[in-house]
């Protein structure tokens, strides 16, 4: 299944050290220039998907933050990619299971 591909993607950058995951430390990694794609939880608020918006190529995945956080030990609403590669790879699974709408 797609989906399975882009957690155990997403927990591949965590162990890499290219995940920042939270609000403020996806606000540092997108303020920094980090950042190279951001990912909005599917229970992530109204106000934080507005906040976010703007700043990097963004996904709002199906993933509930419980997802999120079982494949990267860190339950978030929110997290970046800071790996160009990486994040490549991620969005084009994540094009494959949403449809490029999303981006």
């Amino acid at each position: 299944m797609e989906n399975d591909k882009a957690l155990s993607m997403l927990g591949i950058c965590r162990r890499a050290g290219k995940l920042s995951c939270g609000h403020d430390a996806a606000q540092t990694a997108i303020k920094h220039g980090h950042a190279r794609l951001c990912l909005l939880s599917s229970d992530a608020s109204e106000r934080l998907c507005e906040e976010f918006e703007r700043s990097v190529p963004l996904i709002k995945t199906g993933y509930t933050m419980q997802e999120i956080g079982h494949a990267t030990s860190l339950r978030s609403a929110v997290l970046t990619v800071d790996d160009r590669g990486l994040a490549s790879r991620i969005q084009t699974i994540l094009n494959i299971a949403y449809g490029e709408d999303n981006v």
